[in-house]
């Protein structure tokens, strides 16, 4: 599979936001719980856009975009300018393929380039590979936030995990 990870591009705004709906309607890899437009995702593509710290990257197969990754403020308080937090969606079809650790090494390395100190990533404790891939990734656990979040009608539990790049 000849995949291409690049820079994301306003034209991508509609794959991101399919990608993320299906996490959103059917996951709790994201606490949000209703659907993006592509508008939402316009807006976001040009908040990151602002800041080479926050970058967000895409993997395209044979023009098709399967999964991006991005890195966003972590905090709107100046101390924190360095540190982001890592995300990563990946098309349901294409789990499993090894896209997601490609994505997010790729993400991180282009914060480390542009000044990032520390990536941080919240986790649901159910979502056994985001861990798996996050500590391959060399993201340590830092603890547990219980019982943060309510989706599909149940309290979860938050793993918190950092990585100084």
């Amino acid at each position: 599979m000849d995949t291409d990870i690049r820079p994301a591009q306003p034209a991508d705004a509609a794959a991101i936001s399919r990608i993320y709906n299906q996490a959103v309607l059917n996951t709790t890899a994201t606490f949000d719980t209703t659907p993006e437009t592509v508008e939402d995702r316009l807006r976001w593509l040009a908040e990151h856009s602002n800041d080479p710290r926050h970058p967000v990257l895409v993997a395209d197969v044979a023009g098709e975009v399967v999964g991006w990754a991005s890195l966003s403020r972590w905090s709107d308080r100046c101390a924190y300018a360095a540190s982001v937090e890592a995300s990563t969606y990946i098309d349901e079809a294409w789990q499993g393929c090894g896209l997601g650790s490609k994505l997010s090494d790729a993400v991180i390395e282009a914060g480390r380039a542009a000044g990032v100190h520390a990536a941080l990533a919240r986790i649901c404790t159910e979502n056994a590979a985001s861990i798996r891939m996050s500590r391959n990734l060399g993201f340590v656990e830092v603890g547990v936030l219980h019982e943060v979040g309510m989706k599909f009608g149940r309290l979860l539990d938050v793993m918190m995990l950092e990585k100084l790049v």
